[in-house]
């Protein structure tokens, strides 16, 4: 089974992850300075991290207080590596409470922005001024430092911001430099990298393509591999890699769910099967998806239906083809976050449909390959462009595995398919057509099963609601909805309601991730 060794290389950063939902930012941070970066969860053994042969090691925050019974705690063997340890927030107080300091919850707990005042020149600070913009989350705060710890920066609310034990490296901060609320933050990482780590920045797309082809290689063997094809951005990416690894021994299934966008699956067959030389096999299996999701309203139970379903498929198929190693998926790591906590404490937001028991199942028996699982959506748009695909393609806006499922609240029906699958299309085209496609992280359109009155032509009508939602983002962990031209906004609901039958009424959806998830379901 493949789990970190694809374009892994020997210099790493190792992140213990003690359940912050912005553990997966310090790992983007990091990345972006040309140094590879991996979560494990908090308590793996110091041997299985001593394996890994780690550069450095950041503490990651967390929700708990240090105090609380069963909190997350240090492992003593941890220091014995000998290598930087950075702590931030949580990781701080877990650094202070294991050499002696003394933490306290905050009389007055501090979420948001602050102005920390540096105190002491520091390696972790250099280049920045005296006063710094942060971002602060946290409860707990350290009112004693350890022994032999100097305090390098204060806040109002924290007098204890940051400290350093510069003779063993071992650095912790209040604060989360990881975020982009932080202003100067990416030059404290920085600054630990290089200035304390004395890493050099050799960790690019074509080392990981060199890297990942390797352990392909290694781990297929002379077998075969089956991967499901969507069309998207990821599982074409992971198409082309497994391809240059393995060439003909791959097999591309391209199930059509009948969840898929407008004209779809022509394009996709039209693609991949006159301009590339994959082995693609198409699969029309919309009838069967649609009749087992009849009735189905809750979300989570359409993604599990839609996951089992193209594991079914995907069997079926391979039995055709009389071999069958591995599964391929082109999952990314904020699907493995999201889904479940398999690097570390962090909490549950949905299901994945490449996430669902009978995947899981798979994945430990080793039969599964991801080769971008440890990969952010940007990195693989990096990665798609160095492997010589088209920038149409790998700018593609993402699109959910369940398909127009997730973006249909409530059941899934034909009708409803039809509809959403005509709105969307307006909507990308004339978002094409203004020049902002490539500025946005997604646009799409939702669903909603709410009849509202309306007059067309003196008549009343009764119709559902069609829900508008762009949104700006670098990694869809956090995003931001986009501000489109009112213009722009007019000609999109005058299309829709005047080109969509069944639709009288179009919104706009105004809501951030968070509280928000970017799509509704």
């Amino acid at each position: 089974m493949i789990e970190h060794g694809i374009g892994v290389p020997q210099q790493k950063v190792i992140i213990l992850d003690f359940g912050s939902q912005y553990t997966q930012l310090i790992a983007r941070r990091i990345r972006e300075q040309k140094v590879y970066a991996e979560i494990v969860p908090f308590y793996k053994s110091a041997k299985e991290i001593a394996a890994e042969n780690p550069a450095a090691i950041v503490l990651s925050g967390g929700p708990s207080s240090i105090y609380e019974r069963n909190a997350p705690q240090l492992q003593e063997e941890i220091f014995a590596l000998n290598v930087p340890i950075l702590g931030i927030c949580y990781g701080l107080c877990a650094l202070a409470k294991h050499f002696g300091g003394k933490i306290e919850s905050a009389a007055r707990r501090e979420y948001g922005r602050a102005i920390i005042e540096i105190k002491k020149k520091s390696a972790l600070f250099k280049s920045l001024k005296k006063k710094e913009t942060v971002w602060m989350s946290h409860g707990d705060k350290v009112i004693v430092p350890p022994r032999n710890f100097d305090i390098i920066a204060s806040s109002e609310n924290a007098e204890i911001a940051a400290i350093e034990n510069a003779h063993r490296k071992i650095y912790g901060v209040q604060f989360h430099p990881e975020v982009y609320h932080t202003v100067n933050g990416q030059q404290i990482i920085k600054n630990f990298l290089f200035e304390i780590c004395k890493l050099t920045p050799s960790w690019t797309m074509e080392s990981f393509i060199e890297s990942s082809i390797d352990a392909i290689r290694k781990e297929v063997g002379n077998g075969t591999v089956l991967l499901g094809l969507s069309g998207g951005v990821d599982s074409s990416v992971t198409a082309m890699l497994l391809q240059r690894a393995i060439g003909d021994r791959l097999y591309c299934v391209f199930v059509n769910n009948g969840l898929l966008r407008k004209n779809e699956p022509e394009k996709v067959i039209e693609r991949f099967k006159r301009h590339t030389k994959l082995n693609l096999i198409y699969v029309d299996a919309s009838k069967r998806f649609l009749s087992l999701l009849k009735g189905v309203d809750d979300p989570e139970k359409k993604r599990r239906i839609i996951g089992r379903e193209f594991i079914n498929v995907f069997l079926k198929e391979a039995r055709k083809l009389g071999r069958f190693d591995f599964l391929a998926q082109g999952t990314l790591y904020p699907d493995v976050i999201e889904s479940v906590s398999t690097k570390g404490p962090s909490d549950t937001i949905k299901s994945h449909h490449n996430r669902v028991p009978e995947v899981l199942k798979l994945i430990k028996s080793g039969k599964v390959i991801e080769p971008l699982k440890e990969l952010f959506k940007d990195e693989v748009r990096e990665l798609g462009l160095a492997l010589g695909m088209s920038e149409e393609l790998v700018y593609r806006h993402p699109f959910p595995g369940p398909g127009l499922a997730v973006r249909i609240v409530g059941e899934v029906t034909p009708h409803r398919i039809k509809i959403l699958q005509e709105a969307d299309d307006i909507l990308v085209e004339e978002i094409k057509f203004a020049g902002l496609y490539r500025s946005l992280w997604q646009v799409f359109a939702v669903f909603l099963p709410v009849r509202s009155v309306g007059v067309m032509g003196d008549k009343r009508t009764y119709e559902n609601v069609i829900a508008i939602r762009a949104v700006t983002s670098v990694d869809a962990m956090t995003a931001d909805w986009a501000y489109l031209p009112e213009e722009l906004l007019r000609r999109i609901s005058n299309r829709i309601i005047n080109e969509v039958k069944g639709i009288n009424r179009v919104v706009l959806d105004i809501s951030s991730k968070p509280p928000s998830t970017i799509e509704w379901e």
